[in-house]
């Protein structure tokens, strides 16, 4: 693994990556702009709701963010490199006064992009917990306060909302998810194999028990994760674990729709490992969980997708209103993550676009990143509208909150 994330910064520097990201202010060309008109056209910008987006920080203007040591370590050039790519990709200058202020400002001048009525969720990171429910600072890649990130969504509740993540093992857990409510949180995100949680776990129970009766849909990140090791638990973002979910009513949203990576068949154990996306697939198809079970379809153009992932998810109508928009913000802004010529190759993209999606790009990565899933085709196949009209899908939250406290 270390070995592989070596190679992945390494091809960020090679494919340029600090000279090839612009800043939000530059001027966009004409293609850029008629690009973006495009994005948009046809959507209800209301109803147009960013569903996968990281809120970082240093905790230098006192939010309790928390970044793990080694990223500020130069004898750790892997990590170093990873926290200086990250942040060049959310738009954050070298010598910012204050890295935390700087990301949001960025990101709410990347939102001015967007018409009124388009909003991002902003997700709270938990710290890594063992089994017995002790936090485990060593093995926590980052942390992001959920009262921190409330606190931003509640500044900027035109353009924020606020997703908050408590690991279940937590002693408190319950009181947490009460408290998380109570602050207006519109959905709980778990990254099992960082956070070390495994969804399988009967210690979940009680915490998937109080989600379903309060009716909080819960995101979970499921296929392999490089980006944040943290655990290190791989096993744990198997998408078949997360049937214990479903099973006591628990709405899932699957992440990336576990686009990366391979995991243990659990249904058939003496098979060979398959793509996790397969078993995504498998559990999309059983009955019983139509309307429990969702995907994000954040990351699915990285260059380390299979191009099958986009095919099936491109021509499976019948999941297009199981299907979630999300950027990955700040993803999008590191340029060699998506490479439209392999894009093009693959026959997903066409050729012409590529100028005008490269130029929106520079100008702004959140609606080059919506352009490109709209230009999107296999087989005359296109993403349909309701992948971008996310806010019904978190309509209830309020209602939900006000119903449950009165119970």
């Amino acid at each position: 693994m270390q070995r592989r994330r070596l190679l992945c910064c390494g091809a960020l520097a090679a494919a340029g990556l600090f000279s090839e990201l612009a800043a939000a202010t530059s001027t966009a060309p004409n293609g850029a702009h008629a690009l973006a008109h495009q994005a948009l056209d046809g959507l209800d910008a209301r109803q147009l709701w960013d569903a996968h987006c990281h809120l970082l920080g240093t905790g230098d203007s006192g939010s309790g963010c928390t970044l793990h040591p080694s990223l500020d370590q130069w004898w750790h050039p892997v990590e170093y490199a990873r926290k200086r790519a990250i942040l060049h990709g959310a738009g954050v200058p070298a010598h910012a006064p204050s890295v935390d202020r700087a990301y949001v400002q960025r990101l709410l001048q990347l939102a001015e992009g967007f018409p009124p009525g388009a909003r991002w969720l902003l997700y709270a990171f938990e710290q890594a917990h063992d089994a017995s429910g002790q936090a485990c600072a060593g093995g926590t890649t980052f942390h992001v306060p959920n009262a921190y990130a409330a606190q931003v969504a509640a500044a900027h509740p035109e353009r924020f909302g606020f997703v908050a993540s408590i690991h279940p093992y937590r002693a408190d857990a319950l009181e947490a998810l009460e408290q998380a409510l109570t602050q207006g949180a519109l959905a709980i995100k778990w990254l099992p194999s960082s956070m070390g949680i495994d969804p399988a776990d009967p210690a979940c129970s009680p915490f998937y028990e109080r989600l379903a009766r309060s009716r909080t849909q819960l995101i979970i990140h499921c296929g392999d994760e490089h980006a944040v090791p943290g655990m290190g638990r791989q096993d744990f973002g198997n998408p078949l674990r997360v049937r214990a979910a479903l099973r006591q009513g628990v709405r899932v949203i699957v992440a990336h729709c576990a686009s990366l990576g391979y995991a243990e068949d659990l249904d058939r154990r003496s098979t060979p490992k398959r793509p996790a996306f397969e078993l995504f697939a498998r559990l999309m198809d059983e009955p019983g969980w139509e309307d429990l079970l969702l995907g994000d379809v954040s990351a699915v153009t990285q260059v380390n997708r299979s191009p099958e992932v986009l095919r099936t998810l491109l021509t499976r109508r019948d999941w297009q209103p199981r299907l979630l928009h999300g950027s990955d913000h700040p993803l999008p802004g590191l340029a060699p993550l998506v490479r439209l010529p392999a894009l093009v190759r693959a026959g997903l993209l066409e050729q012409q676009q590529v100028a005008g999606l490269q130029a929106l790009r520079a100008h702004n990565p959140l609606l080059f990143d919506l352009a490109l899933k709209r230009s999107l085709r296999w087989q005359d196949q296109a993403f349909d509208t309701a992948v971008f009209h996310t806010a019904r899908h978190f309509a209830s939250a309020s209602r939900r909150d006000t119903e449950w406290r009165n119970n």
